[in-house]
């Protein structure tokens, strides 16, 4: 074997310990970027609740040539449906400070409102609350036959809530968390890694909907209208991967 040969076969043995130093060290450089890297994944749960307590808030409104008048009606009226609130079976009721203003004359030649007072209305707003959620709906829908008795109702509203709205978040964060880390699981078992420590997470916001809706918001949904409820969290989360 002359020189040039044994030259050549030092080339190629040189040449193969570079090329096997690099994959060895590509390999390393791979595994170390992907035990330090990452897996953000959103993970989400959630539980229907019937809601404990509602709220039916009305006005009733009169109006007469005078405050006192006024007030002689209202005072009248206002025992008639605190009569007819305990006849339904509700015991809590609330009454609001009233609200009450002067009513001008109009000239409608000129187009203007005169100073000359033409009636004084008063406007009584009144809270009728239970934790029989159905007892709310049922008088929700009844209420306005207080009108055949000639008092003017207006502005009903509901409201249905859940006394353990609190304790039920934390529960969901919880469920939202651990689902987030079996989606993950699932996402890594193809390339044969597995789900490290938590390095971040991040809660989304609460949807409080009815129950079939599909409705969503950045800032979150706190509906109040409906019995049943649907209670959703959303958790993003960034696993380590192993």
């Amino acid at each position: 074997m002359n020189k040039f040969e044994i030259l050549e076969k030092f080339q190629i043995t040189l040449l193969a310990i570079i090329i096997a130093v690099a994959i060895i060290f590509t390999a390393k450089v791979i595994t170390s970027s992907v035990t330090h890297d990452g897996v953000t994944v959103t993970g989400s749960a959630y539980e229907i609740v019937k809601s404990d307590s509602g709220k039916l808030s009305f006005n009733i409104s009169v109006q007469a040539k005078t405050k006192a008048q006024a007030h002689q009606i209202m005072k009248k009226q206002l025992a008639e449906v605190q009569k007819y609130l305990l006849s339904k079976g509700i015991k809590d009721v609330e009454i609001k400070n009233y609200n009450g203003y002067d009513v001008h004359k109009y000239n409608s030649v000129t187009g203007n409102y005169t100073n000359e007072v033409e009636f004084y209305r008063l406007s009584q707003p009144i809270e009728a609350l239970s934790e029989n959620v159905n007892l709310i709906k049922s008088l929700s829908l009844d209420i306005q036959n207080l009108i055949n008795n000639g008092i003017d109702i207006n502005e009903t509203r509901t409201n249905y809530s859940y006394s353990g709205l609190a304790e039920l978040k934390v529960k969901l964060l919880s469920l939202a968390t651990k689902d987030a880390k079996n989606r993950a699981e699932a996402m890594l078992k193809a390339n044969h890694n597995r789900v490290g420590k938590i390095q971040s997470i991040n809660m989304g916001v609460f949807q409080i909907t009815a129950v079939d809706s599909t409705d969503v918001s950045d800032m979150g949904i706190n509906d109040t209208t409906t019995i049943d409820k649907k209670v959703t969290a959303v958790a993003n989360v960034v696993f380590k991967i192993k």
